[in-house]
């Protein structure tokens, strides 16, 4: 007979003290180091005495941006993704400079990938995108106030900036139109948001 898995309350109210204990690192390797990002392998000891290995994507984080009109449309851009083959629809996003605050990274993506200013940024939530191989950590916010200028991309970057109703936009990550996973996260995030606090 199976039994049925713990659930989240039980084991959040045993505490800190049955945390699973994290792998020792006894050997790491920088194996490349990018523009943005590096690799590393790592040979790791887990709590039961054995070894393996593991190779880790190391990045400096990065944000995404979900930009609210004034008409209530969702601005997203289609971009031209060489790792996948293809174009994806998505959100603003970008890669932190070292030492800059994301919503200052935030401000400035909004800008350059789409034109549209914002005059108020608010912090969604933050989250993993791939954690088996990359630490790459994205802020997500949303962005209202905005006004109108021109969009400044990043020399190499296609994107073309697309504005779609807000629950269509909603439908859309929902059902497998749009595939860029950090748009759909902050999407959705934003949606269930507004559905708990009933507001737009």
């Amino acid at each position: 007979m199976r039994r049925a898995p713990k659930r989240y309350n039980e084991v959040m109210e045993m505490g800190a003290a049955q945390s699973m204990a994290l792998p020792q690192i006894t050997r790491r390797e920088r194996v490349y180091e990018g523009v943005r990002v590096g690799l590393e392998r790592l040979i790791v000891r887990t709590a039961d005495g054995r070894e393996a290995l593991r190779e880790v994507v190391r990045h400096p984080g990065a944000v995404v941006v979900l930009p609210l009109t004034d008409d209530g449309d969702v601005v997203f851009v289609r971009n031209v993704r060489v790792a996948v083959g293809g174009e994806l629809l998505e959100l603003p996003a970008g890669t932190l400079e070292p030492g800059e605050p994301p919503e200052a990274c935030a401000a400035r993506e909004l800008a350059e990938e789409t034109g549209w200013r914002a005059g108020s940024l608010e912090k969604l939530g933050e989250f993993y995108t791939s954690p088996g191989v990359l630490d790459e950590k994205i802020v997500a916010y949303v962005a209202t106030g905005l006004s109108p200028g021109s969009a400044d991309p990043d020399a190499g970057e296609q994107v073309a900036p697309l504005g779609v109703p807000y629950d269509q936009a909603v439908a859309m990550c929902a059902d497998g139109r749009v595939r860029d996973g950090k748009t759909i996260a902050a999407v959705l995030m934003h949606a269930v948001r507004s559905r708990r606090e009933g507001r737009p």
